[in-house]
């Protein structure tokens, strides 16, 4: 797992580099990692699911990823460590077969590519957000 989130990292970092246009070797080599959590995180940043939430002044700042059932859920997300998905929970920490949840992967990807909405609010009402985890 530790080469695998090595060599993401890797990637994440030069597209963040390369002006956030991602090539068809980075998009393959993220496919070879994430199998089919990249088309879902990608269909997620196209359809503009992924919230930057920036508290003042501190500067913290987590995502808010949309599901993509029905109910169109948030789910508070932290790209490299965690989500309140259930799919975090049962397959990520649980099985351990994936390297993260397609909410953490779209959290990632709006963020290298700045492709995001950002919020901007006070830390007390950040506060409020992450009493909810």
């Amino acid at each position: 797992m530790a080469v695998c989130n090595a060599v993401a990292d890797s990637v994440f970092d030069s597209i963040s580099r390369g002006g956030s246009e991602v090539s068809d070797d980075q998009l393959s080599i993220l496919h070879f990692l994430y199998g089919k959590n990249l088309e879902r995180a990608l269909r997620i940043v196209d359809l503009g699911g992924v919230k930057r939430i920036a508290g003042e002044p501190s500067g913290r700042a987590l995502f808010l990823v949309v599901g993509e059932s029905r109910r169109k859920e948030e789910y508070i997300c932290f790209p490299a460590h965690h989500c309140t998905c259930y799919s975090f929970f049962y397959d990520v920490v649980n099985k351990a077969e994936q390297l993260c949840c397609k909410h953490q992967l779209a959290a990632r990807l709006a963020e290298v590519v700045q492709a995001y909405t950002e919020v901007r609010v006070p830390d007390e009402e950040l506060a409020i957000i992450l009493s909810r985890l």
